[in-house]
């Protein structure tokens, strides 16, 4: 039986994308669907909770971001952030946002999506997937989701690019 939150959020996107659905459909039937998929209800509720809390953040502040800053900032992570967030993790971030993948604001989303998850430390493959649902749900970062996917979806070209 599938426990984690993550695996429900993960199973959730990976057939939303495979299918080409938008997130939007009825929920009573993901809910079932996710039900009859094995996974608990906690779990379900709470990466619904997860995906609800990502709306929100979304739509509190579309312009900034769509609109990329003129400078690129640099975040200095709190002692609670790196022991949730790996070193591979956050290189991995700050490559994303150098590569104008992430802006600032996109980076906070995730940085505030991934401290969201119960688990108590986050590898860079949930991180990776991570950034890909924050993206896949931003307006206006279609290519920068279909790039990451790439990367996501074949490790070794990543692995290449940050060593």
């Amino acid at each position: 039986m599938k426990e984690n939150m993550l695996d429900v959020l993960l199973y959730l996107f990976e057939h939303c994308v495979d299918e080409e659905l938008e997130l939007t459909p009825d929920e009573d039937s993901i809910k079932t669907k996710l039900s009859a998929a094995g996974f608990p209800e906690n779990e379900i509720r709470k990466a619904f909770d997860w995906l609800e809390s990502l709306a929100q953040l979304r739509e509190q502040d579309n312009t900034a971001l769509i609109t990329p800053p003129k400078q690129l900032t640099h975040r200095i992570y709190t002692a609670r952030e790196m022991d949730k967030i790996d070193q591979q993790s956050r290189g991995l971030i700050l490559f994303l946002e150098q590569m104008a993948v992430l802006t600032p604001t996109t980076r906070e989303l995730v940085i505030d999506r991934v401290m969201a998850l119960e688990s108590g430390d986050i590898d860079i493959e949930g991180v990776k997937w991570v950034i890909l649902m924050v993206l896949f749900n931003q307006p206006g970062y279609e290519a920068a989701c279909t790039w990451l996917e790439d990367f996501v979806f074949d490790d070794r070209r990543l692995d290449l690019q940050l060593h």
